[in-house]
Order: C-alpha cells, then sequence, then structure tokens
C-alpha cells in the first residue's frame, strides 16, 4: 500500500517538472566559391516551430531569439567568417570571403538558436563546402568605403545588387563580384552617436576582369589628392551615380592591380614532431638552501645613499656659512650716492614704522588749558581727555590745524590786540609751554 502510494506521488511530481532539451535539425549543406562574398542569413521564422507557441495568440513572433555560431570542435568560427545580430529581434548574418585555402576541406559550423522567453534551445549544422572557380582572383580589385550604411544593411541581397550596378555601369566590366564586405568597426572606425541618423559605416571590396575606368582613376589625381589631404571632398564626375542611394568617400576608395604586386614568401619554420629533446633526468633543488649574509647587501642599500648625503650637506653648509661675501664687501662694490640714497629710505621707513607703531603723539596746544589774557578766563580744552588719537594726522599742517586755538595778542604800539596762534611744543619729549608763559606776561 505504501508502495503504490510512493509511486503515485512520483508520477504527480514528474507531471509537474518541465526539462528543458536542445533540438537538432539535419546537417545543412552550402557551396560557396573561393574568393566571392558568402553570406548566409539566420532567420528567426525556421527556428520559431522548435520552440513551444507563446501563450498568448499572435504574439509567437515576438519570441527573443539569439544565435550562437562556432566551428565544430572549437568555441570560435573560422578567421575569414564573420557573424553579426543587432537585436533578439533581428535576424543573424554570418558572412565572409573564403580564400582558396580553404577549397576541398569542409567546414562545418555549429549553430545554436537561444529563445530567451521559454530558454530553450535548438541547433543545427551548417556545412560548408567551398568550390574552387577559374574566376579567382580577379586581377583589379576595387574597395569602396560607404558611409550611409551598416554591415547588416549591406548584406542584404537587393541593397549589395543596387550597388553592384552602379558599379557595373561604372566600370563596365564583363565579370563583377563582390569579394568582401567589412563594417567600419572592424577596421578601427568609432562607434557613431546616435543622432541625426548616423552610420557606422561599411567597406566593399569588388573585383573585376577590365582595367579601372577613367571615372575611378580620377582620386589619383593632383587636384584630388590635394583636396583629400585638406579633408575636402574630391571631384569625381560618376559619383552621381552611387549619391542617390549610396555616399561613398572617395578619398578612401583603394585600387589594387595584383598582377603589379609583388608577392612576398614567408618563409615558416619546421614545427617538427612536437616532442621535446631528452635532457635527461630532472633535479629538483636541494631542499637545505645556504644561508647569506646581507650585511653588503645593507651597505650597498643604505651606507653609501648615507654616506653621498653627508658628504653634499657638508658641502652645502661650507657653501652658505663661509663663502658668503657680506655687508662690507658689498658696501664697497656699491657706488656712495646708491648707499645714501638707500639710507635715507630706509631712514625714513623706520621713522614711518616708528610713528605708525606708537600713536602717542604730543597733544596739540588746542587740547591744553589756555588763559585768555583779556576775560581772565582759563578756556578748557576743546577735545575731552578720551580724545582718540589714532585718528589724529602724523604730520599736521597750516591747513590741517583743527584743533588750535587763536589768543588775543596785545600790540605795543595801541590798545588793539591781534590774534596769535599757539603751538605745543616738546624737547626731548618735555612739553614746553613757552608760548603760554609770553602769553601771561601781556
Amino acid at each position: 500500500m505504501e508502495q503504490s502510494m510512493a509511486l503515485q506521488r512520483r508520477r504527480t511530481l514528474y507531471r509537474d517538472v518541465v526539462t528543458i532539451l536542445s533540438r537538432s535539425h539535419a546537417d545543412r549543406n552550402v557551396y560557396p566559391s573561393a574568393g566571392v562574398l558568402f553570406v548566409h542569413v539566420l532567420e528567426r521564422e525556421y527556428f520559431k516551430g522548435e520552440f513551444p507557441p507563446y501563450p498568448k495568440s499572435g504574439d509567437a513572433s515576438n519570441d527573443p531569439i539569439t544565435f550562437n555560431t562556432n566551428l565544430m570542435g572549437y568555441p570560435d568560427r573560422p578567421g575569414w567568417l564573420r557573424y553579426i545580430q543587432r537585436t533578439p529581434l533581428s535576424d543573424g548574418v554570418l558572412y565572409g570571403s573564403p580564400t582558396a585555402e580553404h577549397v576541398g576541406k569542409p567546414t562545418v559550423i555549429e549553430i545554436t538558436a537561444y529563445n530567451r522567453r521559454t530558454f530553450e534551445t535548438a541547433r543545427h549544422n551548417l556545412v560548408i563546402n567551398i568550390m574552387a572557380t577559374e574566376e579567382f582572383p580577379l586581377p583589379y580589385q576595387a574597395e569602396f568605403y560607404i558611409k550611409n550604411m551598416n554591415v547588416e544593411e549591406m548584406l542584404a541581397s537587393e541593397v549589395l545588387g543596387d550597388f553592384l550596378g552602379a558599379v557595373k555601369n561604372v566600370w563596365q566590366p564583363e565579370r563583377l563580384n563582390a569579394i568582401n564586405i567589412t563594417s567600419a568597426l572592424d577596421r578601427g572606425g568609432r562607434v557613431p552617436l546616435p543622432i541625426n541618423n548616423l552610420k557606422e559605416g561599411v567597406y566593399v571590396m569588388v573585383g573585376a576582369d577590365v582595367p579601372f575606368s577613367s571615372c575611378l582613376r580620377e582620386v589619383e589625381s593632383p587636384h584630388n589628392q590635394l583636396r583629400c589631404s585638406q579633408e575636402m571632398e574630391p571631384a569625381i564626375s560618376c559619383d552621381k551615380k552611387f549619391r542617390a542611394q549610396f555616399h561613398i568617400d572617395w578619398c578612401k576608395i583603394s585600387l589594387v592591380d595584383i598582377n603589379k604586386v609583388v608577392p612576398v614568401y614567408i618563409t615558416r619554420p619546421d614545427p617538427g614532431t612536437g616532442i621535446l629533446p631528452d635532457f635527461g633526468e630532472y633535479k629538483p633543488p636541494s631542499e637545505f638552501l645556504k644561508s647569506r649574509d646581507y650585511f653588503s647587501d645593507f651597505l650597498v642599500t643604505l651606507g653609501v645613499p648615507s654616506a653621498v648625503a653627508v658628504v653634499l650637506f657638508f658641502i652645502l653648509g661650507y657653501t652658505m656659512c663661509f663663502r658668503r661675501e657680506g655687508v662690507e664687501k658689498r658696501n664697497m662694490q656699491t657706488p656712495d650716492i646708491q648707499l645714501v640714497h638707500h639710507s635715507s629710505i630706509q631712514k625714513s621707513s623706520k621713522e614711518l614704522r616708528s610713528m605708525s607703531k606708537n600713536r602717542e603723539i604730543s597733544w596739540p596746544l588746542s587740547t591744553l588749558p589756555v588763559f585768555n589774557p583779556v576775560s581772565g578766563e582759563v578756556v578748557p580744552p576743546i577735545h575731552p581727555d578720551n580724545y582718540e588719537t589714532t585718528s589724529m594726522p602724523l604730520m599736521q599742517t597750516q591747513a590741517n590745524l583743527q584743533n588750535q586755538i587763536t589768543i588775543p595778542q596785545q600790540r605795543p604800539s595801541g590798545d588793539n590786540y591781534v590774534m596769535s596762534t599757539f603751538r605745543r611744543l616738546e624737547v626731548n619729549g618735555i612739553p614746553e609751554e613757552r608760548k603760554v608763559a609770553e602769553a601771561l606776561n601781556l
């Protein structure tokens, strides 16, 4: 009874478990030609049938699907094959140009599709069988830089066909093939800003069996080369045949005649068997290390720099203390008129500094009690004792002596009086009331 209940629980548990497995398609074979552009589109619609439908009807096309491509048995793709997919809602594209070295060698590419909604995967293999061609390589090759295209836009068959048609009208060859397409980012270009619908740019290489036309040769003229060096657009007569759809940077066009190219042969070293030669039995170092004396290292590290520093210190001290010219020697070499001028300036500066420090200057005569000989009264001072001396000018003139008092003075010839101004005088710091005494004796 207990066993049957446990078995029923296991069945119920298994019903609730969702197992995510990877589905695999049959191998798909393609046959590109060497030296000709190969483009294979990984369509999302091709893999949608392998994933469960979307819960909401009509929304199955919104499943985000990404692709991962690699050479079977290796983590990455071959060097000639590139892959691009902008967003999980767009198709992926495999593109590249196989060379003659890959002819006769089947290249198996593992393609894994990831459903980002259900996290399921679908996998199939793409077998690339590269075929040889008599037209490879075409002797005349031209590479154009198109500024208003991204690589996935240029890989579309309609756009690439329009471009080859425009080149054929200008070049007029018998055979014309697209050899390779490369994004400008793979050539060191910068990612454009997301403004004004800027594009990354793409390089398109085409090959033909006839020499370059006169229109393509116009780029090599000295006038156009000068305009390119000044970052100006060259004057190309056939640019109007491309301008309607393709904006070509004619300064970056490359014209190559492989018949004139000198081949460079690189000698590769013999890889050998991969087995290291026999050097005998390995002998590890001894477990007992010899002791080492670090005293000599200490002297070299600290003693020598310290000795050099001490010597430099004594040389500097001798130069600063015993090699000075002195004031007397300086004065002897200075003209007398310059010394007198300097001394007068220094003396005046010291006097002004001492006067500014000592604000307790002598009080003016107007601040002292003055006796009026006419009325017989003693006139009190104009300013009280708390008179602020800091506001008093250091050097007073007749015009700014506001604190002076005029005292009437009798003339000797008559009874009329004249006004006399008195000032307080100091002799060696002692105030002198000479004028006041003379006034009292009148």
